[in-house]
């Protein structure tokens, strides 16, 4: 999913204040880590993802990775944060995509 400029910059504001939810460490990425990870977006439609520094694989890794493997958009890298937006299929769970796609 591409996101325009606008859509990036209200996203980035509305996840300020919120802190990872899901690391990623020496164990590194697998698809059962990328299951949860979409079953947790699911539910938040926004969440961050830290790398922590014993990982074995990079921020641009990750990037490449939830991206080629999934249909969750990385919004923003910051360090080792990762910023992940899918909108909710469910419809009582989508309060931040309905805001987005009206931009």
């Amino acid at each position: 999913m591409d996101l325009r400029g606008k859509q990036k910059r209200y996203l980035r504001a509305r996840a300020n204040h919120f802190r990872p939810v899901f690391s990623i460490g020496k164990n590194g990425l697998s698809p059962i880590w990328l299951e949860e990870v979409g079953g947790a977006i699911e539910y938040r439609e926004l969440m961050k993802v830290n790398v922590l520094q014993n990982a074995d694989v990079t921020v641009d890794d990750v990037k490449n990775y939830i991206e080629n493997n999934s249909d969750i958009s990385v919004v923003q890298t910051i360090g080792s944060v990762l910023l992940l937006f899918k909108p909710a299929e469910k419809e009582n769970n989508q309060k931040i995509s309905k805001d987005v796609f009206k931009l």
